[in-house]
């Protein structure tokens, strides 16, 4: 049982900074990896990045390498998305994503999605 919700989108300017929060109401947070997607209009479902539970190792895409970082609270049961320098091409809204096998970047591999967080960014 995994169930996930997203907060903290918002609008901002080109250079600003947003923390996405991400609240897991399973009992055994600690063993799923999680993980960050994002969707832009029209666009397909993009990796952001993802954190391992057995040892906390993260994996990022190219596209935000260097300007986001997530994060893990396993006793808060948080997962969490810093991303700093945010450009226009970041808008998207963006998916916490949980599952007890796969740390991939495939989107099918995951069994469990929030709701969604928007992030727009202006120029």
């Amino acid at each position: 049982q995994m169930q996930l919700v997203e907060s903290g989108g918002g609008s901002v300017q080109t250079g600003d900074s947003l923390r996405l929060s991400c609240a897991a109401s399973g009992r055994t947070f600690s063993q799923y990896n999680m993980g960050w997607f994002r969707q832009a209009p029209g666009k397909e479902r993009e990796f952001v990045g993802v954190i391992t539970w057995n040892d906390g190792r993260t994996y990022y895409s190219d596209s935000v390498k260097g300007r986001f970082s997530v994060s893990r609270d396993n006793a808060k049961s948080a997962v969490f998305l810093q991303m700093d320098s945010l450009k226009p091409e970041d808008t998207a809204v963006y998916y916490c994503v949980a599952d007890l096998y796969s740390s991939s970047t495939r989107p099918q591999d995951y069994d469990h999605w929030g709701q969604g967080t928007s992030v727009t960014v202006s120029s």
